[in-house]
């Protein structure tokens, strides 16, 4: 591997050219919990929160490392919106989000719904509706519930299904995907 540093751009810079660019990576498949088939050898998420206005469209992964800087970004990103509290978002369902999204071959970005909950929040949540899980992985950062306008629910988590590496839940009637990296399981209709 080459040292970026002596010729002149950093790693940052780099990423940013990667970024500024069309980006059309070669599907890698993986052993590592059968998630990356259709992640590519750079991962890229993009994703705008409907109730923050923010949005975000980075690459994550490079040469096989996670981008530490760009995963406190997409932290903040899947904060719990209603408390602004910010938790470590578990990176094996960002690479989930990222093969679905792949997999699906859209340019269009996920809304997202909910990634992290507060304990507060999911308790809010979960007094009015009975479909929110008492101990959901979205208080440990591990999930999140996301929509795309150019896509059904249906085909959605049958992108996420084929990564085979954790809990896909079709919520038809709200129009979303929860998808997390729990285990390997399926609910909803």
């Amino acid at each position: 591997m080459t040292d970026t540093s002596k010729l002149g751009f950093s790693r940052r810079g780099l990423l940013g050219a990667f970024a500024a660019s069309v980006v059309v990576a070669a599907p890698t498949y993986s052993n590592a919990f059968g998630l990356l088939r259709g992640a590519g050898d750079i991962r890229r998420i993009r994703m705008y929160s409907g109730r923050t206005g923010e949005s975000i469209d980075t690459i994550y992964w490079i040469e096989g490392k996670y981008i530490p800087e760009v995963m406190k970004e997409i932290n903040h990103f899947m904060r719990d919106w209603r408390s602004n509290d910010v938790y470590g978002i578990d990176a094996r369902t960002v690479d989930i989000m990222a093969a679905a999204h792949r997999l699906m071959d859209v340019k269009e970005p996920y809304m997202m719904l909910s990634g992290y909950r507060s304990p507060r929040t999911n308790a809010m949540l979960r007094s009015q509706s009975g479909g929110v899980a008492q101990n959901s992985l979205h208080l440990k950062g591990q999930a999140a519930d996301l929509r795309l306008k150019s896509r059904s629910v249906g085909q959605m988590a049958k992108a996420a299904s084929a990564c085979a590496s954790g809990g896909v839940g079709k919520y038809s009637r709200s129009d979303f995907v929860h998808m997390d990296c729990g285990p390997v399981r399926s609910w909803g209709g």
